[in-house]
């Protein structure tokens, strides 16, 4: 089933008709594992932001009676920055350093955006979105296709991100098309906001990295350590905690290193992310409902070229 979803959005619709239209959304299954993916939509999606790629919110994946993602924050709106679920990928602007204020900048898989003023970037930030560009998406039993195109401005492009379930796998394959005359810089990372079986974040939770890990900044302490290649919490999380670490290092600049295990002992069940692009920057980010360990890839396509990269996820139980 194909979609084709516009910057005009759902047509027609009365304001109170339009306040209780249910975001629009997609069923998978294989048999395995199950998922609800929000689909992107700048009048009735779930996430409406500019922080975050709108393709792949996810806030349901099931797998042997387990669940992975859901809503780990108190408050939803649409437009706040991380009012958003599932293993969410955002990219560093394009053309923010050189577009004047009142300009236009780029997000991949948001559109172009306005500069506010001369401050650097900054996430939290509601920059107005200016121009949606057009969203295609083509639904299968086991499997969704988007493809995002903006075609004005500096950085004309085309994104496609197809989600498939294959046994116990996700995977999620990418490719980004530069169709200007600008090469495009950038860099992309996946949040990965983890809620497993809805279990408060504290002991019995463990993230694994195939190298020794330290960090420039460690703020882990009291409700975690580092025990050579993992985290390891000892502590349950309250509200208003969250733990992290800032430019984690040890890894080597190769794709082996791109793997990540969450495990969660209190319900016995894991989870293993690859991908086949090296690692440039890791962080590590928790609060009472969700961890987060944050793999940042690069991006450097030319005029007239692509680049793709692929991130699967193999789910287990203990």
């Amino acid at each position: 089933m194909k979609i084709l979803l516009t910057s005009i959005g759902l047509i027609g619709l009365c304001n109170a008709c339009r306040a209780q239209v249910p975001p629009p959304e997609a069923r998978l299954s294989n048999g395995i594992l199950e998922a609800v993916v929000y689909l992107p939509d700048p009048t009735n999606g779930y996430y409406r932001g500019g922080r975050f790629d709108w393709s792949g919110v996810m806030p349901e994946l099931k797998y042997k009676g387990h669940t992975f993602f859901g809503q780990w924050f108190e408050t939803y709106d649409p437009y706040v920055h991380d009012a958003i679920v599932g293993p969410v990928e955002a990219f560093d602007p394009i053309g923010y350093a050189e577009a004047n204020v009142g300009g236009p900048f780029i997000k991949v898989g948001v559109g172009a955006l306005n500069k506010l003023d001369t401050l650097p970037y900054h996430f939290a930030k509601p920059y107005p979105i200016v121009d949606h560009g057009t969203w295609d998406v083509d639904t299968g039993e086991d499997c969704i296709s988007f493809t995002h195109v903006l075609r004005r401005g500096p950085f004309p492009y085309e994104y496609k991100k197809v989600i498939r379930l294959v046994e116990n796998r996700m995977v999620i394959t990418h490719m980004l098309i530069n169709e200007g005359t600008e090469t495009m810089e950038s860099q992309v990372f996946d949040h990965n906001f983890f809620v497993i079986d809805q279990d408060s974040i504290g002991p019995g939770y463990v993230v694994r990295f195939p190298f020794a890990i330290s960090a420039q900044t460690n703020r882990l302490a009291p409700f975690a350590t580092i025990e050579g290649r993992e985290i390891r919490f000892i502590k349950a999380l309250g509200p208003t905690d969250h733990p992290n670490l800032r430019y984690i290092t040890g890894y080597r600049p190769i794709a082996a290193d791109n793997d990540i295990t969450i495990e969660n002992r209190n319900t016995g069940v894991g989870v293993r992310i690859t991908c086949d692009r090296p690692i440039t920057k890791l962080d590590f980010w928790s609060a009472a409902k969700t961890l987060c360990p944050e793999p940042y890839i690069e991006v450097n396509v030319g005029p007239g070229e692509s680049f793709s990269w692929t991130i699967t996820y193999a789910y287990y139980t203990l």
